[in-house]
Formats: C-alpha cells, sequence, structure tokens
C-alpha cells in the first residue's frame, strides 16, 4: 500500500501540535547551527613564535652588517617562523535550553507537514537483507530520492538492507532531531511513530 500524506488535521488528531504562525523561526536557526557547530572537532593548530622550534639565539650582530635589526630566527616575518593569531584548539559547541529546541523541533515537523513533505506508512520492514528489495518498496511509497523513514522501531533486515543507501537513514522518533527532520526530501512515518512524537513534543 502506498504512502498517504500526513495532513494538518490528521497531524492534530495525532495530538501533534503545529505552529501556524512564524513563531519558531529563530529557534530552529539557533538550534540548527548549535548542532552543525558541536560537530566541529575545532583541531586546527598552528605554532606562535614560542612553539617553533628554532634557535634564540639572534641571527646577527645589532650593528654594522648593513641589514635590517634581528632579534630571534623565530620571527612571524621570515620563512619557517611563528604565525601571528593562527588558530588555536577550540570547542565551537553552543549551549541551547531544552525550551528552545523542543520549540525547534515542533517548528521543524510543523513546516514540513503544512508542506505536504510527511507521508504515513501502516507499516515499514524489510523482509529480506537485500539493498535492490529495499530500494524497490521505497519506491511502493515515494519518489523521492533522499528519505527519511520514522519509527518506533527497525529490525536487523531493515538496517542491513538500507546501510548502504546513504540519502535514505531510518531513525526512531525519540530520537530524531530537527536538523534531520529538514534535510530530507520526504519523511515516512508510521503509526507508532507518530504516537512517540506526540509523546515526545507533549513530554520535552
Amino acid at each position: 500500500m502506498s504512502a498517504k500524506v500526513l495532513t494538518a488535521e490528521a497531524a492534530k488528531e495525532a495530538k501533534i501540535e503545529l505552529i501556524e504562525t512564524g513563531r519558531g523561526t529563530q529557534a530552529l536557526h539557533d538550534v540548527v547551527v548549535a548542532m552543525r557547530a558541536a560537530r566541529r572537532s575545532g583541531s586546527a593548530n598552528t605554532k606562535s613564535k614560542a612553539d617553533v622550534n628554532l634557535s634564540g639565539a639572534k641571527p646577527w650582530r645589532q650593528k654594522g652588517t648593513g641589514r635590517a635589526r634581528a632579534g630571534y630566527k623565530s620571527s612571524v616575518i621570515w620563512r619557517g617562523g611563528g604565525v601571528v593569531f593562527g588558530p588555536k584548539p577550540r570547542d565551537y559547541s553552543k549551549k541551547t535550553s531544552k525550551t528552545l529546541r523542543r520549540l525547534a523541533f515542533q517548528k521543524a515537523l510543523s513546516e514540513r507537514i503544512k508542506a505536504g513533505d510527511v507521508l504515513t506508512v501502516d507499516k515499514f520492514g524489510a523482509t529480506e537483507t537485500k539493498t535492490k528489495s529495499f530500494v524497490a518498496m521505497l519506491k511502493k511509497h515515494t519518489d523521492a530520492r533522499k528519505v527519511l523513514i520514522l519509527s518506533d522501531s527497525f529490525d536487523e533486515n531493515t538496517y542491513r538492507s538500507a546501510r548502504n543507501i546513504k540519502p535514505v537513514l531510518l531513525a526512531t522518533a525519540m530520537n530524531v532531531n530537527a536538523e534531520q527532520l529538514l534535510a530530507f526530501d520526504k519523511i515516512l512515518v508510521t503509526p507508532t511513530a507518530l504516537e512517540h512524537l506526540a509523546e515526545r513534543m507533549n513530554r520535552e
């Protein structure tokens, strides 16, 4: 059976409260930026003139050579010297409150539902561990290239069949985040996942 578009009325019947106004746009932006910033390694590192492994001796005497005076070989103006104001290891993560994350998640889900990008399926699971069979099963529900599939859980066959398909992501309704809701063309969701989404939005 092919998937059906989850309408706003059906979402409200499933106890999913939609945001009808522009509220939450900034919250969604802030949360997505924070998620991406947290993934940055922040490992870029350069050596200053104090870190360069060079002699501290004066390269030539102060006067009498006709050359500009120089105090050390690790000067930043020389090749092989230190770097001025270069990057150092740092933490890029940003703090976001639970209320902000909840609002961002609600906003992202609301916008995808209003756009008609959320599809409901009775159940979703692979009967055999074959990528070809998984793709054929997925095409029965949607022709979209990038698909997010939400359920309460997935069996081993489904996980193994989908792991080689990069544009497809399997996620549970309790662990999916706002960024993932925005990153895919279509979202397939099972009835149990809808219940968990409503529970999550009311609990957090």
